[in-house]
């Protein structure tokens, strides 16, 4: 008999050790237990569709076994009354580094570095330190306790962690916030693959903008993709072998702004990725855009506190971005809802994850639907990372991860009591902690002292003690079990601290303490009212906080509604058409489905047009500015000798207050350029100044340019000695810079064009695809034309030499400052020229600059332009063009060409723009005088028949904006009235861009960090 009573225990024991499965050996004996747990007569919502009342939820060994009004309750599990209680299904935050080693970043030096071109990392790893695709967060993780409690408190039960570092950033993982071992907290080691636009701490030069970031990772996938069709046998290229095994993961984007949302987005639309993309909390203000994507988003909750704006000046200093965006920031997640883009949250940009709670409940208070909110941190990021067999709602075969709660989860008073993650409990608050809120009488050694009053919620009372019914004190209280200990001053005057510790007795507050003066003390506070508690609001029926309206875009004169493209009949103006006809007087022109339809005399107005009277005014196409800045997050990517695989279009800035400054100036075109940093820079944009509309609305795909430049800025050999490091440091140099790469890009045609003729069918390998070297092929091929910076005569003749030797063409000379000493070599070649005015003297370079280059150079027949380079002068840019009258004597409307129909000339795009002819783009100013005086400003500014700017609806927009502005300032003013936050004002200087500016928006600063 004792043999099978040894057996039948030996059996047991064994059952329980193989039920554990564990493979780490034991120190010691171990509860086998199964771990059953009936929760039994609570609310349960499985999920934001299912709610099940009076519910029992029955879990074992970590796992959820049954879920159901009538569960069997097996013998001998542990049962738990919740009745009134909550069950929730724990939450999920996909954008954390919980677990990770902490980024280090190397703090920056003053003043300009030794250039590091290359990577510094040990291994047969990518060129680049920024694209780590083979950091694996599954060999990194650690659990981290401090971390993992803070987030339980919140209630947390899962994440999904990786490094936050680098633009391609390696493999994430998905684990519980358990506090056992790494081990049991892993659910998946290759859960997700991240990237950013963020160099991170990579000391590399490259990138060192917003469009090398683009262009780097671009430039990433297709080498993966070459490396994974043969690649692999000429190098072994680890980062590449990585980046292969991570892309077919779920893949998740870090982004910090609407722009870089989209930008981000792109790129996917490109390889044929969805990217799931982590926001920055303005994508309200291009909902349109962001829904097309077609992405799903991580919203962050750091919404802005108010600014202090009680002095004006301090005041004076924020923009009607930043005031707008204060108040409509907590709407963003639920713009996001009625716009049916998808979405998760994270408190992942929380410095406080203990506001966590608030800030969920201010994004409901601004219209979040609270099956909407409780999604997002559920099911919806338990989808996104194929995880839905296992978290985000409670269900047979889940884990057992779920919250207790004293009420609906997003109520103001509910308290989360526990966290159970994976079967094991986490107490956050004591499920039955006495509740003792109420107003007591308060006496010391039996002399009446006041009252105490004590409200809050039962978690977190809150205490005041009054005494003489005037002087209101709220001690310090320390409240352990039914223990509670409270020190208080309660003069002033004369400080001493009253020392107080007691119980609670029933219902009522006694024990001892010291007074100020050293003698012992009696003390109780006896109920004299129970706590009244506020009644609930019907949350069904709360309006939904109001909000100024969206301004597209959204900055100071922005737009409450995009204008429309009108039909538009000017009668009785003079017409600049800069065609054969010339300027014609009291003429008229029709505007038809944005294009011009008809110009002459005696012309009638279509039905249903706006006439405009033009008498004593003069019309003319909008002006063309041929050299511009305006309108970019960064305009340098200076860290290689050559970047011709960067893009313009990739940071352009649809915000930029300087488009709608340029449209009050007749621009309605402008060439937008990469720097000067460089000898073969990026590649340019061409955009309509359509105040309000996308990027790619502004964007002209088909002119396609890039920026080549000379001089002193190419060579940074004036940067101090630190940095002559990067070739060129000469001006033979610089030669020397084009002929390697148009010598390289002429084999790499070469090898592209064998591959599509024969090499298909030959098996030969297929070749690198190389974005540098397919931008300067381009070139070869005359696809894409040369924009080169310049000033001094023996550079323009040495590139003038290179492209002849190696048979591409120069389309433009930018600058030109001496372009009258050379105009005969350049119109022989068919290069035009793009100059300023009357700029000279501001450096060596242009020493011997004239005011009568332009002249010279178009009485040489050379197709001659005028441009700003910079965002001021190109609001007056018909002055420009007027001072060639003046110096050299240019006809007018020769002049005038020279900021219209010339530069469309150089840019490729005369077709359709640059002078007012049937057929071509209704982009025309109104002027109310000659184009060409003074004192001549446009009445209205047009656009492909749209009027982009009005000068008295800029008046009413002035008036408007400076109530909007009051308005919002009186609301920050009312909430610091309120005792909530505030913080100080912080000014912002929009960048003015020139030729040379490298202080641009870094790859790790360039998303708003």
């Amino acid at each position: 008999m004792m043999k099978q009573i040894s057996t039948l225990v030996l059996g047991l024991t064994l059952t329980s050790l193989c039920h554990a499965q564990e493979t780490f050996p034991r120190n010691g004996a171990y509860d086998e237990r199964k771990g059953q747990y009936a929760f039994t007569n609570a609310t349960i919502v499985v999920d934001s569709k299912t709610t099940i009342t009076n519910g029992t939820l029955l879990i074992e060994n970590g796992t959820i076994r049954e879920v159901s009004k009538q569960v069997k309750i097996p013998a001998g599990a542990v049962v738990v009354d919740l009745k009134g209680k909550y069950i929730y299904p724990s939450l999920i935050d996909l954008d954390s580094d919980y677990g990770m080693p902490e980024v280090k970043r190397e703090p920056r030096a003053s003043g300009r570095q030794t250039p590091q071109l290359e990577s510094n990392k040990k291994g047969a790893f990518g060129w680049n330190q920024a694209i780590q695709p083979e950091n694996d967060a599954s060999a990194t993780f650690v659990i981290d306790n401090k971390k993992g409690a803070d987030l339980r408190k919140i209630g947390f039960g899962t994440v999904l962690t990786h490094q936050h570092d680098g633009i391609v950033r390696g493999n994430g993982v998905l684990v519980t916030l358990t506090d056992e071992s790494a081990n049991k907290a892993l659910l998946n080691g290759k859960a997700s693959a991240h990237f950013s636009f963020s160099k991170g701490t990579s000391t590399q030069t490259y990138p060192s903008s917003g469009m090398g970031s683009v262009a780097l990772l671009r430039q990433n996938y297709y080498d993966a993709d070459w490396y994974a069709k043969g690649g692999k046998t000429k190098e072994t290229n680890l980062s590449l072998e990585a980046f292969n095994q991570i892309k077919t993961l779920p893949s998740f984007f870090e982004t910090n702004d609407k722009y870089s949302a989209l930008r981000a987005d792109k790129i996917g639309d490109e390889f044929g990725i969805q990217y799931i993309i982590k926001g920055g909390g303005d994508e309200y203000q291009r909902l349109d855009e962001i829904k097309g994507t077609k992405a799903t988003l991580i919203l962050p909750l750091n919404f802005p506190s108010a600014y202090d704006v009680t002095d004006p000046w301090d005041a004076e200093m924020i923009t009607i971005n930043q005031l707008k965006h204060w108040e409509m920031a907590p709407s963003n997640a639920s713009t996001m809802a009625k716009g049916g883009v998808n979405f998760t949250l994270t408190a992942s940009d929380l410095k406080n994850k203990a506001d966590f709670w608030d800030k969920i409940r201010t994004a409901i208070e601004y219209g979040l639907p609270k099956d909407k909110a409780l999604e997002a941190l559920t099911t919806t990021p338990a989808k996104l990372i194929k995880a839905e067999g296992q978290v985000g709602s409670l269900k047979a075969g889940m884990l057992a991860n779920f919250l207790i709660t004293s009420d609906d989860l997003f109520s103001k008073e509910n308290v989360i009591y526990e966290n159970w993650i994976q079967g094991k409990k986490f107490i956050v608050a004591p499920v039955n902690a006495p509740d003792f809120r109420g107003n007591y009488s308060f006496s010391i050694n039996k002399e009446s002292t006041g009252k105490l009053e004590i409200s809050g919620t039962p978690d977190k009372p809150e205490y005041q003690i009054i005494l003489k019914d005037t002087v209101k004190i709220k001690p310090k209280v320390i409240l352990s079990n039914e223990l509670i200990t409270l020190t208080y001053q309660p003069e002033k005057k004369n400080p001493g601290t009253v020392r107080l510790t007691g119980w609670i007795n029933g219902k009522n507050l006694s024990g001892e303490g010291i007074l100020p003066n050293g003698k012992a003390a009696i003390w109780t506070a006896t109920l004299t009212e129970n706590y009244k508690a506020i009644a609930k609001k019907d949350t069904a029926s709360l309006k939904t906080k109001e909000t100024g309206p969206i301004l597209y875009p959204f900055v100071g004169f922005g737009n409450e509604q995009l204008p429309k493209s009108e039909t538009v009949f000017v009668k009785n103006a003079t017409i600049w058409t800069n065609e054969k006809e010339g300027i014609l007087q009291n003429a008229d022109v029709i505007i038809q489905n944005g294009k011009i339809a008809k110009v002459g005399k005696g012309l009638s107005a279509p039905s249903g047009a706006r006439t405009v009277d033009g008498t004593g005014k003069h019309l003319t196409n909008g002006i063309i500015d041929e050299h511009s800045h305006i309108a970019l997050f960064a305009i340098n990517e200076g860290s290689q000798s050559s970047t011709a695989e960067v893009r313009m279009s990739d940071v352009i800035n649809p915000d930029d207050v300087n488009i709608y400054r340029q449209l009050a100036g007749g621009v309605t075109t402008s060439h937008l350029l990469h720097g000067s940093a460089n000898a073969i820079g990026g590649q340019s944009a061409l955009i309509k100044l359509k105040w309000g509309t996308t990027q790619s609305e502004m964007l002209i795909p088909e002119a396609k340019t890039i920026k080549f430049a000379l001089g002193e800025n190419v060579k940074q050999s004036n940067w101090g000695d630190v940095a002559r490091v990067r070739f060129p440091q000469t001006r033979m140099g610089v030669e020397q810079v084009y002929f390697d790469h148009f010598i390289r890009a002429k084999a790499y045609a070469k090898s592209w064009k064998d591959y599509n003729s024969a090499g298909k069918k030959t098996g030969l390998e297929v070749p690198r695809k190389d974005l540098e070297l397919e931008a300067l092929a381009e070139i070869l091929d005359s696809q894409r034309f040369i924009t080169c910076h310049s000033y001094v005569q023996s550079e323009i003749n040495m590139l003038m030499h290179v492209a002849d030797s190696l048979n591409f063409k120069i389309n433009t000379f930018t600058h030109i400052l001496e372009g009258y000493k050379m105009a005969d070599k350049m119109k022989n070649r068919n290069i035009g020229g793009s100059t300023f005015a009357d700029w000279w003297a501001y450096k060596m370079e242009v020493k011997e600059a004239i005011p009568y280059n332009a002249a010279l150079m178009y009485h040489e027949g050379i197709t001659v332009a005028i441009n700003s380079d910079d965002a001021e002068m190109a609001r007056r840019l018909n002055q420009e063009a007027a001072k060639t009258v003046t110096f050299g004597g240019v006809p007018e409307e020769e002049a005038w060409k020279m900021v219209t129909l010339n530069p469309a000339k150089l840019l490729h795009v005369d077709n359709r723009m640059g002078s007012i002819k049937a057929g071509k783009d209704a982009d025309l100013v109104l002027w109310n005088a000659h184009p060409l005086s003074i004192y001549a400003r446009p009445e209205f500014t047009m656009i492909e028949g749209t009027v982009y700017f009005d000068r008295k609806e800029d008046v009413a927009k002035q008036e408007k904006m400076t109530l909007e502005r009051e308005r919002l300032i009186q609301k920050m003013l009312n909430e610091k009235a309120d005792g909530k936050p505030t913080q100080k004002p912080q000014g912002t200087q929009p960048r003015m861009w020139h030729c040379e500016d490298v202080i641009g928006i870094h790859a790790e600063h360039e998303e708003g960090k």
